[in-house]
């Protein structure tokens, strides 16, 4: 991964001069900009009430890839995966929001599975928003033209895959807000005395509702913020409570219809459900195996929820292996920098080209037109009953870097203060002037077999056993 900064000076001021001082009798600097005040001035974004960082200096950088960074002996370290994200945003969050709890939920089974349900939503809302607006252009100014006749087609089938992601999302949002699993110590009653913790629950669900919106505008190559903003505030809000209007995103009738389907229903604001619960009180029975993916092995012969399982199953570290893109999640980690924001010099250094494009960098991201015919041909369709259970599998952080993380302002302060962080360049000048030992031969070969036997499958550590 490429450093942000080539240089670990940090420097005072950004201009000034150098003038005689008599009284010293030496050169001084007469500063005109402090460089921390300068700084400041593009540092931080908005999410939701809370300043995220959007830069790293030369220490933080430092700090961040010494401490908190993804370690090397993690499942697929060259390529970029959700965890990479989440450690980014987790370092650049403000102190107010990463409290000890939030902490310990976002390192749970369930929340990962949810950012991933959650991030292949928002990539094809995307594009289906791009292509609502780059119609509406076509059919307004001096060179109108008239819709194809196929178009009211088009759009259905566009509304219609929204709304499986959706129900996916929903599905794992459900397991949240009932306290299911591992996030039921997260739970906003308590189990006996049946009270609502309801301050506790409310500021919780801000901080998380800012760090998912982080997460994805990152992963999606931070492109469209004001669109994923717009629609996280939808999904979980709905339209009575969102905290922030976008009068350019105004959709008409038909095209608000295409975007947030046929069960999103706007009432009463006491009565009022979040759209994602809305999509679980009406399931269409053919997207009934939607609920199961992830859980259980898909047997039918339906296209569409085969295609689902697969791109939600895969790893994120592996997605280019089945032709699916999802943002940064898959590339190599050689081509972007700490902030994981893409190097087009190194781009053009490994001789990527329209050509020999894996990864998907040159390609912009494009809307697939589905068959008019798709959903029709669903009805079709024969679903059997699953005989194999599933699982994903997750990379969480280890309890002694949720300690870290618990303690990060604390760790950050320190370095700070002591001086004591040290790039690749002062270890190696440390070790050679080392003349100890160092570590005996079978400390060696053991921490060897430990490492190769966390990065083997469990079958090839028994048959090494």
């Amino acid at each position: 991964m490429l450093r942000v900064n080539t240089s670990n000076f940090v420097p005072k001021y950004i201009s000034g001069r150098w003038v005689w001082n008599e009284e010293k009798e030496k050169f001084l600097f007469d500063c005109r900009k402090d460089a921390s005040k300068e700084a400041k001035k593009d540092e931080f974004m908005m999410t939701n009430g809370f300043n995220f960082s959007t830069t790293l200096n030369q220490v933080h950088e430092l700090i961040y890839r010494q401490e908190f960074q993804r370690p090397l002996i993690s499942y697929d370290y060259d390529f970029i995966t959700t965890q990479d994200v989440q450690n980014l945003v987790a370092f650049l969050a403000p102190s107010t929001l990463l409290s000890k709890s939030l902490v310990e939920f976002i390192n749970t089974e369930t929340v990962a599975s949810f950012l991933k349900a959650l991030i292949i939503y928002f990539q094809y809302f995307l594009q289906v928003v791009e292509f609502i607006l780059i119609q509406r252009d076509e059919i307004t100014g001096e060179k109108a033209i008239l819709l194809n006749a196929e178009n009211p087609d088009m759009q259905r089938a566009f509304s219609a895959h929204l709304q499986q992601y959706r129900l996916l999302v929903a599905r794992e949002y459900s397991h949240i807000i009932l306290g299911e699993g591992d996030t039921k110590k997260f739970y906003h009653i308590k189990p006996i005395v049946n009270i609502s913790r309801s301050s506790f629950d409310d500021s919780f669900h801000e901080a998380f509702l800012a760090y998912c919106t982080q997460v994805v505008w990152i992963t999606l190559h931070r492109r469209a913020y004001d669109v994923i903003d717009m629609e996280m505030n939808r999904l979980f809000r709905s339209e009575h409570f969102k905290l922030t209007k976008y009068p350019r995103y105004q959709f008409t009738k038909p095209e608000a219809q295409t975007l947030y389907g046929p069960n999103y229903k706007l009432c009463n604001y006491r009565t009022q459900n979040s759209p994602l619960i809305q999509e679980l009180t009406k399931v269409d029975k053919r997207n009934l195996p939607i609920l199961y993916i992830g859980k259980q092995k898909y047997r039918g012969n339906d296209l569409r929820i085969m295609q689902i399982e697969l791109e939600y199953i895969v790893d994120s570290a592996q997605l280019s292996l089945i032709g699916f893109n999802l943002g940064i999640l898959g590339h190599p980690k050689r081509l972007y920098n700490t902030l994981l924001r893409l190097d087009w010099e190194a781009v053009r250094k490994n001789n990527f080209s329209a050509t020999y494009d894996p990864f998907g960098i040159f390609r912009q991201p494009h809307l697939e037109i589905p068959s008019l015919d798709e959903e029709k041909l669903r009805q079709y369709s024969e679903t059997y009953d699953s005989l194999y259970e599933v699982k994903r599998r997750n990379e969480v952080w280890s309890p002694s870097m949720i300690r870290k993380w618990k303690k990060r302002d604390k760790i950050v302060k320190y370095f700070e203060a002591e001086g004591v962080i040290s790039d690749v360049w002062v270890k190696c000048i440390k070790e050679v002037a080392d003349t100890s030992d160092g570590p005996s031969v079978e400390g060696i070969v053991k921490k060897f077999l430990d490492e190769k036997a966390k990065l083997r499958k469990g079958k090839q550590r028994n048959r090494i056993a």
